[in-house]
């Protein structure tokens, strides 16, 4: 929200909470109460105060101009704003409240080996990287995520003695009965499915593509299950020389729209797929729409960056929620915030790869902080563009490249931080029986400066269990499913 912003609400607050509030918090006060405030008050605020604002009065009147302005706003009311700084007085002054902090980083389709059930999904025998590191041989490694149990996850011989090894390990079996990206977010932030989201290996019904034509007022074309890539080659010239968007879906819950980005246009695809989201209800609720830009000439199209998800908005509250109303701060990174539809999310950042959603999560770690926090980052690159390709070199670079970034990110963690990395499914590069993700365990690896060491979770039943453990963590209410392995660490 900016420091002018957080530097009024330092001032208006001292006068009411008094200052030996504000001395508990110290400078980190003033430069951390826009995050604390902006999932109350939204960016909007920031901007009806303005630098003009806080430059030109004096702090002690800032008060009584700061509260009719959240009145004129109708953002929210003064006793809202009141009642979120006197819960953090209360936990600070009298409970000796110390705030705690999670870093969740999710390998997109990073999984290790078939589940039980993965007949039921064609995907018998998928081993993402058990076969990725068949494929590339003795000369590829994982170093520093071997030193976190890795390599014991994967039950493949290690280069270092079991006592050196410094995190918790486990594999954790999917629960929901589906293989996509929300299915698996959704369950380790604590929703478990009853039931898949609707899936159309044979396209969509021709009356709901009828409809979404007459809302769009265009002709679609495509509307079959497709690779992304082989579509554009087989419809991408069609596409261009008619304006018509192509539609495809896949094995999963997912209807995608790919038009050029140029020709047909980046926003105007975007307004498109938030039409297909609105009119995807009911049966055909599916899991997400995803926008999918292409540029470039007949027979040399590429997929863009600018892929956009429009997700389901989640069936009940999350442990994302449970952070957000108590106070505290979830700051999304990549596609988290898509995949959740902004729900439990206070902040988030778009950028485009893993190497710059490594350095958000990086930027975000630096940040000092005075509340809960979870920084939930999600890494695509591995799924998006080297698992459905089946490129296994690329796939392999691309665990190298976050290997070699990882003791980076940890020198950059304080003492009571917690980091988990886990993924979401699996899509194996390596499998030729389809180009879809594959029904796979996931791994988890846990570390923390004063967690205990080498500690084997064996198999988690449910990818909720994370959810319950940050819950634990946190102080915060149990959510609705998973078990908590926090006592099996700390």
């Amino acid at each position: 929200m900016g420091d002018a912003f957080a530097s009024v609400l330092g001032d208006a607050f001292a006068s009411v909470l008094g200052v030996a509030f504000v001395s508990v918090l110290g400078d980190a006060f003033a430069s951390v109460l826009g995050d604390a405030f902006a999932s109350i008050l939204g960016g909007a605020f920031a901007s009806v105060l303005g630098d003009a604002f806080a430059s030109g009065l004096g702090g002690a009147s800032r008060l009584f101009l700061l509260l009719p302005l959240i009145r004129h706003a109708e953002l929210v009311s003064v006793s809202a704003v009141l009642s979120v700084v006197a819960s953090m007085r209360l936990r600070i002054l009298k409970r000796g409240f110390m705030p705690k902090r999670v870093s969740l980083i999710v390998l997109d389709s990073v999984g290790v080996g078939a589940l039980p059930d993965a007949q039921k999904y064609n995907d018998m025998g998928a081993n993402t990287v058990g076969h990725i590191f068949e494929i590339m041989g003795a000369d590829f490694s994982l170093p520093n995520l071997e030193k976190l149990g890795f390599y014991k996850i994967l039950n493949k011989k290690s280069s270092i003695l079991d006592e050196e090894i410094d995190g918790g390990y486990a594999k954790m079996e999917t629960k929901s009965p589906a293989k996509d990206t929300t299915a698996g977010h959704w369950e380790m932030a604590g929703i478990v499915l009853d039931k898949p989201f609707p899936v159309y290996p044979n396209g969509f019904p021709k009356s709901f593509i009828s409809e979404y034509e007459k809302k769009i007022g265009l002709k679609v074309i495509g509307n079959k299950a497709a690779s992304g890539t082989e579509i554009i080659k087989e419809l991408g010239e069609e596409s261009v020389k008619t304006g018509f968007p192509i539609v495809y879906t896949s094995a999963d819950s997912v209807f995608q729209v790919a038009a050029h980005e140029e020709a047909f246009g980046l926003e105007r695809l975007y307004e498109i797929c938030k039409t297909a989201r609105e009119t995807l209800t009911g049966e055909n609720a599916v899991g997400r729409v995803i926008a999918r830009p292409f540029i470039g000439n007949a027979g040399n199209y590429t997929r863009t960056e600018n892929r956009k998800d429009y997700s389901l908005t989640p069936l009940y509250d999350t442990v994302l929620d449970e952070i957000k109303n108590s106070g505290g701060k979830v700051a999304a990174i990549g596609k988290i915030e898509d995949i959740f539809n902004k729900k439990g999310i206070t902040q988030s950042v778009h950028p485009k790869g893993n190497v710059s959603c490594m350095h958000a999560a990086l930027e975000e770690i630096e940040k000092p902080f005075v509340q809960n926090t979870l920084i939930f980052t999600n890494l695509v690159d591995f799924d998006m563009l080297w698992g459905h390709r089946r490129d296994v070199k690329s796939y392999a670079d691309s665990l190298k490249e976050f290997d070699d970034f990882l003791p980076r990110l940890i020198s950059k963690l304080q003492n009571d931080d917690l980091l988990f990395i886990t993924a979401d499914h699996g899509c194996d590069p390596s499998f030729t029986r389809h180009t879809d993700h594959t029904r796979e365990y996931v791994p988890l690896l846990i570390y923390g400066k004063n967690m205990k060491k080498n500690i084997n979770l064996g198999i988690r039943k449910s990818l909720s269990d994370i959810g319950q453990t940050i819950a634990e963590f946190f102080g915060l209410p149990k959510i609705k499913n998973g078990t908590s392995f926090l006592p099996l660490i700390l």
